[in-house]
Order: structure tokens, then C-alpha cells, then sequence
């Protein structure tokens, strides 16, 4: 793994939940430093509850921090508004959830191309040529017509990986990916998520209390009591 440059960097996130003034505020993150170079592959580990789901959501700007920063490329994206947020998670990050999220009545390749439209608006041929390479990649090209009904767990989530790499992201965030899978689907997930990062240089941030997925990253941190060790 060869780490060219740092892609990411979380400096002193803290995240709590409810009022501070109040008993009933549950302090999740704090203090919490991360760095992750281009790509690089990592895996974040620790017990439910322990705010690693709060912390990928952080990453991917779908919530905001109580304090600290967070550095794009060497931006700083904590003080981005809305839109320019939209537009962040849309061309630089690829999100993979424990339940996909496909929509049920698009078939697979209606739901890869799905994320094109807020950037292009058309699906052109060069967006159509990439999504054809990567269903063949993950080995569903035969299933592009297909309807999330009419596939298997692991047919949906390896169409769900193509749609967070459809616009190219830079770094890929995964949250429990192998969680819904049986042994052997989440074993071909693991191996596909880390080739594709190997192959398309793309940065992998993982949740996971899979040891398997774990293994093949490049460094795995524990959430513990607020802190990354």
C-alpha cells in the first residue's frame, strides 16, 4: 500500500447527544484525531453503541461535530453550507450501508446510474461505459435489469458498492457492509471491497465487527470510551 498524500484528517471531533446542561447528555466522540491517506484502507472497530456508526457519519458530513475539524484534501469542510455539502458527499465520497438502500422499483442499473443526475443531469455514454466495467467487475452485469426483489443479499450489496463508485469518490465509507451477509457472501464482499480500493486508488474508511473485513485493511482503530486508539 503506498499512501501518496493525506486524503483525510478529523482534528479533536467531539460529539455529544442531548442538552449539556442536562443529565441526560451522552458524550459519544472526544478528542477524537484520524488521519487517512490516499489509498489507504482502514477499519474501525469497538463494541455497539460505542459511536462508530456517529463517527462515519461525521466523515460523510451527514452530521455535523460539537467541536473540532474536518479536512478534505487540505480543506477545511466543517464550515461548508448545505449545498455545498450536497455537493461534496455527491463527487468525493461513496457510501456503503449495512442495508443497501436500493430503490425497489429501479432495477440495478437504474440504481448505479441514480447518483450521475445531480452532477450531469444525463447519463452519458462515459457514465454508462463505467458502470458497465464495474457490474461486470462485481459479477452482476447479467443482473443489470434486474429489481432488488429479484436478487440475492449479496447481489444487492455488491450493487450497492457499484453505486457509491459510480462518480469515482476518492474515499469510500462502509458501514457494517458484511453485516446482512452469510459467511460466504460476506467473505466475497470483503475481497471485492478490497480490490477495488487496491485497483481504483480509492481511500476505504470501514465499520466493521467483522475480523475477516478488518484483517485486509491497512491499519484497524478501536472506538473506545470517545477515542480512537
Amino acid at each position: 500500500m503506498a499512501v501518496n498524500s493525506m486524503i483525510l484528517q478529523l482534528k479533536n471531533i467531539s460529539k455529544g447527544y442531548g442538552d449539556p446542561l442536562m443529565s441526560n447528555f451522552r458524550r459519544v466522540l472526544e478528542g477524537v484525531n484520524l488521519e487517512v491517506g490516499t489509498n489507504q484502507k482502514i477499519a474501525i472497530a469497538g463494541p455497539s453503541g460505542s459511536g462508530k456508526t456517529t463517527l462515519l457519519n461525521l466523515i460523510g458530513t451527514l452530521d455535523k461535530p460539537d467541536s473540532g475539524e474536518i479536512f478534505f484534501k487540505g480543506i477545511m469542510i466543517t464550515k461548508y453550507s448545505h449545498d455545498e455539502l450536497a455537493r461534496f458527499r455527491n463527487r468525493e465520497l461513496g457510501f456503503v450501508f449495512q442495508m443497501h438502500h436500493l430503490l425497489p422499483q429501479c432495477t440495478v442499473w437504474e440504481n448505479v446510474l441514480l447518483p450521475v443526475l445531480p452532477i450531469k443531469k444525463i447519463v452519458g455514454k462515459t457514465e454508462k461505459e463505467w458502470a458497465e466495467h464495474l457490474l461486470r467487475k462485481v459479477g452482476i452485469w447479467d443482473q443489470r435489469n434486474q429489481k432488488p426483489s429479484e436478487l440475492s443479499g449479496g447481489e444487492c450489496q455488491r450493487t450497492a458498492v457499484v453505486r457509491a463508485l459510480i462518480n469515482r469518490p476518492q474515499l469510500v465509507l462502509a458501514d457494517e457492509p458484511t453485516g446482512a451477509l452469510d459467511e460466504q457472501n460476506a467473505g466475497n464482499l470483503a475481497d471485492l471491497l478490497n480490490h477495488i480500493s487496491s485497483e481504483d486508488g480509492v481511500s476505504l474508511i470501514v465499520v466493521t465487527h467483522s475480523s475477516e473485513l478488518a484483517s485486509q485493511m491497512d491499519k484497524v482503530y478501536h472506538l473506545r470510551n470517545g477515542r480512537l486508539e
